[in-house]
């Protein structure tokens, strides 16, 4: 089997493995859904105050939390995505069985999540965005190559979101526990994100640098190509910087952990 083909079949693998979690899906379709409700109605209070709010209008601030919905469990914000199974495996020890596999260990990671993330997005991220279209009003584009361009951010997105988290796992290998640093990234993920308000509303320093952190590549920046506000081109270079930067990161901390691998018991 070729490189090519071998990946895809991992991300078909993992694509198969969430579309089994019904209820679970279920479940997350409507915690987003009432979630988005409470925070556009919140949004909308926040906005009758303070109009043109981070400069978005109260339909971009309305698409935006949608937006947010979508993407929560599609790039793992809080964490939860592959790299749960990865930090569980290197405390037990079977990621020694992972690297006698014929396979590059970052890619083969990488393409589960992307796995994950596409049923995450159509199974669980679209019907709450869809609903908040329906019953709100919102700021979508009504061109094909606005959306197109929202859907290569997307892309983008995924990427440094597995990078960060890929980062987070291989740092099991010297803590041999992954619950510490999960509730890190879970907390870094929800505030640096944009997921809790618009990277745009923070102001002063604080804004300057959490705009430039990458955890605006996840949500803030996919939103504004799809809204208009921003130039994809522009987008797109940040976003690829961080993520050839994180994935580069990853296969220097993984050449690093793995030189040496200790099981835990032997």
């Amino acid at each position: 089997m070729g490189a090519g083909r071998l990946y895809t079949a991992v991300a078909a693998g993992g694509f198969r493995r969430y579309a089994t979690y019904r209820a679970a899906t279920a479940a997350g379709v409507f915690t987003n859904t009432a979630f988005g409700i409470i925070l556009v109605y919140t949004y909308l209070a926040l906005w009758d105050e303070k109009p043109h709010l981070g400069g978005y209008d109260q339909a971009q601030a309305v698409t935006y939390v949608w937006l947010g919905q979508c993407l929560y469990a599609t790039l793992a914000i809080q964490g939860g995505g592959a790299e749960k199974d990865l930090m569980e495996r290197i405390r037990t020890g079977e990621i020694a069985i992972d690297l006698y596999r014929p396979a590059d260990l970052q890619l083969w990671w990488l393409s589960i999540d992307l796995g994950r993330s596409l049923f995450q997005m159509l199974g669980r991220g679209v019907i709450p965005f869809v609903f908040g279209a329906v019953f709100f009003p919102m700021a979508l584009p009504t061109d094909a190559a606005t959306w197109a361009a929202f859907l290569v951010a997307l892309l983008l997105a995924t990427l440094v979101s597995f990078g960060i988290r890929y980062l987070v796992a291989l740092s099991v290998f010297w803590l041999m526990d992954g619950m510490g640093v999960s509730q890190v990234l879970a907390i870094t993920g929800i505030f640096f994100s944009g997921m809790t308000l618009p990277l745009n509303v923070f102001p002063g320093g604080l804004g300057e640098v959490v705009r430039v952190l990458p955890w605006a590549a996840l949500i803030q920046l996919p939103a504004d190509v799809l809204m208009g506000g921003t130039a994809p081109l522009g987008a797109y270079a940040f976003q690829g910087a961080w993520a050839v930067a994180l994935l580069a990161a990853g296969r220097l901390l993984q050449t690093a952990a793995t030189r040496r691998v200790v099981v835990q018991g032997g």
